[in-house]
């Protein structure tokens, strides 16, 4: 009989064999991975806390530079601007009017039939058309004809229940999303772009003249009555069907917010004061930036790859055009440091694949074995056989960069309560303060809204948050903009 020769190794000062010390090899391996995963979500994570104190150090920050922007041009990282709405919608505007609401990747085309004090909005019809990336980064000429010529297309569908006043031309108005030092009512030009655009030649153009000449070759009479930001738009609708509307804010592709301000707390407007005493401000408060911001490295490289380096750096922690982003950026480094080593997926490397609605829908898997995100990760990074282990941590990672940027606009919101005085409750006062807000991040992601209205509520207290309503603005950017056409209308004068 032959001898038989057993290899033993010793393992943590346990003899074993040699294949059960290759498989004790592996494990120790894998766990080292998993220790190293885990230390990059911890570090995440704590550079993104959003502790209550630091968030109230953030919205004093944002009430100082609301007093510096209102006290000059370029005094402030917010821009403060003067929109020339001294006056929101009553409810009496009657008519056809038209708006164009442009905001992102997609724009929208409206026409609303409004039927006065009792007959309120009474029909509305809409078209949602995309924007191809070249026209984004184009020529000017070529963006604007695009949208006159879809626009040319929605006009020459109107019903007969839609026409307007006969010898009128069509009346609108352009809800343009982007930071614009308004001239007029219906003038303004435009400062820089925002949410991925990039024509050089437009920056310091009259956007409504841009669009005026599109509409002449595309042969469409059609009249700008009124040039709108998107949160503007939203404050007007909102104040149309809830008169305690004072602020808006949009939570989308970007974000903005534009609040009701006395017109006596802007030392730089030098005109005649208005009648109403009022004026609104579109803050651009994408723009804001403190030392208090909780910012990551994932975020700094972030921004030095963007179009605008330097620029929207509040924008870029809060908004949808960037929460996925910043996701995959972590993911990388997991994988690369933690998961497959330097084979990472090619998918994964691909900057913006991980859309915010993605990330979304994986942050609400609520299936036992988290299908949704196994098939998200295969579907869109090809990755497949994951644990489910590494599915968790990826729910963890998606609720780290919500929650942040979900707090940091509650933060925001505050800053704004603050400068108008609704922070606190005066006696023998009953204030209502509504904010409308409009937006797909803030529609679509349950989450980030849930964490938004509770911080909010731990910021203000109970009973100061009582008198603060937050109220869903479905599409109040457009409809805004064709109300305060109406409101606007040089047909008013005419008939008055």
């Amino acid at each position: 009989m032959g001898k038989v020769t057993v290899c033993v190794a010793v393992v943590c000062g346990v003899a074993v064999t040699a294949a059960a010390a290759v498989v004790i090899h592996r494990k120790m391996k894998k766990s080292g991975k998993w220790v190293k995963a885990m230390e990059i979500v911890k570090e995440f994570e704590e550079s993104c806390r959003t502790p209550i104190s630091k968030l109230k150090q953030v919205a004093d920050a944002m009430t100082v530079e609301m007093h510096a922007g209102l006290a000059s041009e370029g005094g402030s990282k917010l821009k403060m601007l003067i929109t020339y709405v001294d006056s929101l919608p009553t409810g009496d505007e009657k008519g056809l009017f038209y708006a164009l609401d442009l905001g992102g990747t997609n724009f929208r085309v409206l026409r609303v039939l409004l039927g006065g004090k009792d007959g309120g909005i009474l029909k509305q019809q809409f078209k949602e058309v995309s924007i191809p990336p070249n026209k984004m980064t184009g020529s000017s000429a070529a963006l604007f004809d695009y949208i006159a010529a879809e626009l040319a297309k929605f006009v020459a569908q109107e019903e007969d229940d839609f026409k307007p006043t006969s010898g009128r031309p069509r009346e609108l108005g352009f809800t343009f999303s982007f930071p614009v030092m308004q001239t007029s009512i219906a003038s303004g030009t435009l400062l820089r772009w925002t949410k991925g655009f990039s024509i050089d030649e437009t920056v310091g153009q009259d956007v409504v003249a841009e669009l005026t000449k599109a509409l002449e070759r595309q042969g469409l009479e059609m009249r700008v009555s009124a040039l709108v930001n998107d949160t503007v738009g939203t404050l007007a609708g909102g104040k149309y069907a809830n008169n305690d509307v004072v602020v808006s804010v949009i939570l989308g592709t970007g974000s903005n917010a534009a609040y009701v301000e006395r017109a006596q707390a802007i030392p730089k407007w030098h005109g005649l004061l208005p009648k109403s005493g009022e004026m609104v401000i579109n803050m651009e408060w994408g723009n804001f930036r403190s030392s208090h911001l909780p910012l990551t490295e994932y975020d700094q490289a972030l921004d030095a790859e963007s179009l605008n380096p330097g620029e929207q750096i509040y924008e870029k922690v809060i908004s949808g055009m960037y929460l996925g982003e910043i996701f995959r950026r972590v993911l990388c480094r997991m994988a690369k440091e933690a998961f497959f080593g330097d084979i990472i997926p090619p998918k994964l490397k691909e900057p913006f694949i991980l859309g915010t609605p993605v990330m979304s829908a994986m942050h609400h898997d609520t299936s036992p074995d988290l299908k949704v995100v196994a098939n998200n990760l295969k579907d869109i990074l090809e990755i497949s056989n994951t644990s489910l282990k590494m599915r968790k941590v990826i729910v963890q990672l998606c609720d780290i960069v919500a929650t942040r940027g979900a707090r940091l606009s509650a933060a925001g919101l505050l800053g704004i309560l603050k400068k108008m005085g609704r922070d606190t409750i005066k006696e023998g006062e009953k204030q209502k303060t509504v904010i409308a807000m409009d937006g797909g991040l803030y529609e679509h992601y349950e989450e980030y809204r849930n964490s938004l209205e509770n911080c909010l509520k731990e910021l203000l207290g109970e009973e100061v948050f009582k008198t603060i309503k937050i109220e869903h603005s479905n599409d109040g950017s457009g409809i805004g903009a064709a109300l305060l056409a109406a409101s606007h209308s040089q047909y008013l004068e005419d008939e008055s």
